[in-house]
């Protein structure tokens, strides 16, 4: 019984931690990509608006 409850713990808990580090972890870098591609967009279109 006990085995099993640890067994369940490592098998299913392990990745729901694994998951949750990664996600904290790369939320920032998610965010500094965001910011990037926005001001990427509005540098294309500024480009594009001198260009016409």
């Amino acid at each position: 019984m006990m085995d099993e409850l640890l067994q369940n713990i490592a098998n299913i808990g392990f990745p729901i931690a694994l998951s949750a580090y990664l996600l904290v972890r790369l939320e920032s870098r998610m965010e500094e990509l965001k910011t990037s591609i926005i001001n990427l967009t509005k540098a294309v279109e500024e480009f594009s608006i001198k260009r016409d």
